[in-house]
């Protein structure tokens, strides 16, 4: 289903692996196999969304049997646009919709719409912690928190 607010698949798949973390805590990691078989997406595409995550210390990778990924600090510190930065850089700033730096009518036809929209994106993303998601959010993001509390992890 296409959404007016376009977000690429790398940083919708870092926005929902790291609340796929943040639900099953920090004390059992989670692997990459079994978050891509939650979200049901491309393990190899994931795993490159976790490289990026890492080096910027969201997330923490532990080694050996029963390895994982875990965040790399408490959910509560970790906010959407660190989140989206470290997969994409810096947010957009209400770029034109026909990619022109200056437009051919001499303003955007939309007026300020595109600033607008962008501004409130970006202080949602500034400020909700993955903490918030988790406390809107009835529901599970990921089955592996209900595979952890089954004793099946």
């Amino acid at each position: 289903m296409e959404s007016i607010l376009r977000i690429s698949d790398a940083a919708a798949i870092g926005l929902h692996a790291m609340t796929c973390l943040a639900e099953a805590g920090s004390d059992e990691p989670i692997s990459a196999l079994k978050i891509a078989g939650d979200l049901q997406v491309s393990e190899a595409h994931l795993s490159k969304v976790l490289q990026r995550l890492g080096r910027r210390g969201l997330v923490v990778s532990k080694r050996g049997p029963g390895g994982g990924f875990v965040l790399g600090k408490p959910a509560a510190e970790i906010t959407l646009a660190e989140i989206y930065e470290a997969i994409e850089g810096p947010l957009p700033q209400g770029e034109c919709l026909l990619g022109r730096s200056e437009c051919a009518l001499g303003s955007c036809v939309l007026g300020g719409l595109l600033q607008e929209v962008q501004s409130q994106v970006s202080d949602y993303f500034a400020r909700t912690t993955l903490q918030n998601l988790l406390d809107r959010h009835t529901g599970t993001v990921c089955n592996s928190r209900a595979r952890i509390a089954a004793g099946a992890e």
